[in-house]
C-alpha cells in the first residue's frame, strides 16, 4: 500500500521555519479533510485552506522519517508530508443515519481496530506495556475488541477498578488523588498495582498491599508540562497531583516499587522526551531500586502526523538506560481518537438580531463538556468551523438545555439547515460519554457500534429511569 500524503498549510503569522515537533499545533487549524487520488494513483489526505472550498495543491514533497526541519514557502503555500503509517482510504463509511437513534454516539469498529493495531505495534516494538485509561474511554461494550490487542487498564476510582476486573478481565493499575477508607479494601480486590498521590497516603495504606501481592507506587511531579490550558495542566505551580522531588528528602519510603508521572495531554513524542529529561534529572537516583515506571497518559500516538518511530526510539532508549524497569504507558484519547461520531438532529431554528441558532437534541454542557471547558470547536460533517466572508449559511449550534451558554459559535454549512436534519459531530468517542450528565433532565445520547461489516448495533439506550436513579 502506498503512503498517503497530507497537506499542511502555513498560517499568515506562522514562523518561517517549522519542525516536526510543531506539526501537531498546525494540524489543529485544519479546515476540511477529504481523500482523492493524485496523478500517480496514490491516496492523498487533503487539508484545504479556509478561504477555498477545494483541496490545496502541492508545492513539493518530503518523507516524514527523513525530515528534520523544513522551510515553508510564502503564507498560504501548502506542502505534502508523507506519513509513516497509512490512513484509511474511506474515512467515512456509508451508513444510513436514519437507522441510528438521535442523539447517539456511534463508535466505528474499523477505526478502533486501526488505532489498536498501531498501539499494539508500539507496545511490541518498544518492549513496553500500554494499557487503556478508562477516564478517556470506558465504553465496555467495545472491550472484547480492545482485549484482542492490549491486556490491561488504568483506573482512578473503585468503580473504574471494578469495571476493569469485570469487563477487561484483568486487575487494574489503580491511581487516585486520594483513597476513601471505606473503599480501599474493595479497591485492593480489583487491583494489581496501586499508585498513591502522596507520601502520606502511601504511609497510611501501603503496608496493607503486601498481603494481596499488589505492587505499590507513588506519583511524582517533575514540575514541567507542555499543556497550555490550566484546567488540564497537571504540573502547574502548586499542583495537587504528585509529589515534587524535595518532598522525598533524598530517599523513597521503604517498600515503594514504582514511580508514576503524568504531565501530558494529547501531546507528542517530543513532549515525552522533554518530560523524561526533567523526570530523570530529579528522580533518576531512585530508579535503580524500582521495578516499574509509569509514564502516564497523553501520548496521542494515533493522531495523524504523530512521529511514531520517534516515540518507539524514545522508549527503547529509556529501556536501554534502565533495562530492569517495566515501562508502562496509559493513554486514553489515543485508543478512541477519531473513531466515531455523535449524531444529533435539528429541533428548531431561532433568529435574534441577525443570528440564526440551530437548536439540536444534544447539549454541549451535558454531552460534550470539553467543547465549553477547554474550549475547542469540534468538527461538524459538511460544515466549517472557520466561516469565510462569502459563506451564506451561518448558524450557531445550540444545546437543548436551559443554560444560556449551552451553544457553539457560528459554523458555515454548505446548504441551509432544516428542522429534522441530522448534524454529525466528528471525533466524539473519547472524553465525551465518560463525562456526560443528565443536567436539566436532558436525555443521554444512545450508544451504538458500527461494525466492520456495516451492521449498526445499538448497545445502550437511556431514559427516565437513568435520570431518576441518580437522584433521591
Amino acid at each position: 500500500m502506498s503512503k498517503p500524503v497530507i497537506v499542511i498549510r502555513k498560517l499568515e503569522d506562522s514562523p518561517d521555519w517549522l519542525d516536526r515537533r510543531q506539526l501537531a499545533a498546525y494540524q489543529s487549524t485544519i479546515y476540511r479533510v477529504s481523500f482523492s487520488p493524485d496523478g500517480a494513483g496514490r491516496q492523498q489526505l487533503l487539508i484545504c485552506t479556509p478561504d477555498a472550498g477545494i483541496p490545496a495543491h502541492s508545492a513539493g514533497g518530503c518523507a516524514c522519517n527523513d525530515l528534520i526541519v523544513m522551510r515553508l514557502l510564502r503564507p498560504g503555500t501548502p506542502i505534502f508530508l508523507s506519513l509513516p503509517h497509512p490512513l484509511p482510504s474511506n474515512p467515512f463509511p456509508k451508513v444510513d443515519l436514519k437507522k441510528i437513534p438521535s442523539p447517539c454516539f456511534v463508535l466505528e469498529e474499523a477505526r478502533l481496530r486501526k488505532n489498536l493495531e498501531l498501539i499494539s505495534r508500539v507496545q511490541n516494538e518498544a518492549g513496553v506495556q500500554i494499557i487503556l485509561a478508562f477516564k478517556g474511554f470506558a465504553m465496555w461494550s467495545a472491550f472484547p475488541v480492545v482485549r484482542e490487542y492490549v491486556h490491561g487498564a488504568t483506573a482512578s476510582s473503585l468503580h473504574e477498578a471494578r469495571l476493569c476486573f469485570e469487563e477487561m478481565k484483568t486487575k487494574a493499575h489503580t491511581y487516585a488523588v486520594a483513597y476513601q477508607p471505606r473503599e480501599f479494601g474493595k479497591i485492593m480486590q480489583y487491583s494489581s498495582h496501586i499508585t498513591f498521590n502522596s507520601i502520606r497516603q502511601y504511609k497510611k495504606y501501603g503496608k496493607r498491599l503486601g498481603k494481596h501481592a499488589i505492587s505499590p507506587g507513588i506519583r511524582v511531579n517533575p514540575g514541567w508540562s507542555p499543556v497550555g490550558t490550566a484546567l488540564y495542566n497537571p504540573a502547574s505551580p502548586g499542583s495537587r497531583l504528585g509529589e515534587p522531588v524535595e518532598n522525598f528528602k533524598g530517599k523513597l519510603p521503604e517498600g515503594v516499587e514504582g514511580l508514576h508521572f503524568h504531565t501530558l495531554c494529547e501531546s507528542s513524542s517530543y513532549d515525552l522526551e522533554k518530560t523524561l529529561g526533567f523526570f530523570e534529572k530529579q528522580f533518576g537516583t531512585f530508579l535503580p531500586g524500582l521495578k516499574w515506571v509509569n509514564f502516564g497518559g497523553g501520548h496521542l500516538m494515533t493522531r495523524a502526523g504523530y512521529d511514531v518511530p520517534h516515540l518507539i526510539g524514545v522508549l527503547k532508549a529509556f529501556r536501554s538506560r534502565y533495562p530492569h524497569l517495566q515501562v508502562i504507558l496509559e493513554p486514553g484519547s489515543a485508543f478512541a481518537w477519531d473513531t466515531g461520531v455523535l449524531v444529533s438532529t435539528v429541533l428548531d431554528i431561532v433568529a435574534n438580531k441577525g443570528v440564526k441558532t440551530a437548536i439540536l437534541d444534544v447539549s454541549f454542557t451535558a454531552h460534550m463538556p470539553d467543547t465549553l471547558e477547554m474550549p475547542y470547536r469540534p468538527r461538524v460533517r459538511g460544515a466549517s468551523e472557520e466561516p469565510a466572508a462569502q459563506d451564506k449559511y451561518l448558524y450557531r449550534l445550540g444545546g437543548v438545555s436551559c443554560l444560556s451558554g449551552d451553544y457553539l459559535e457560528v459554523y458555515a454549512f454548505e446548504k441551509p439547515l432544516k428542522v429534522g436534519q441530522q448534524v454529525v459531530f466528528e471525533d466524539m468517542i473519547h472524553y465525551t460519554m465518560v463525562k456526560t450528565t443528565t443536567f436539566n433532565g436532558v436525555t443521554l445520547p444512545s450508544i451504538a457500534i458500527l461494525r466492520s461489516d456495516g451492521r449498526v448495533d445499538v448497545v445502550r439506550r437511556f431514559g427516565y429511569r437513568d435520570y431518576k436513579n441518580r437522584l433521591s
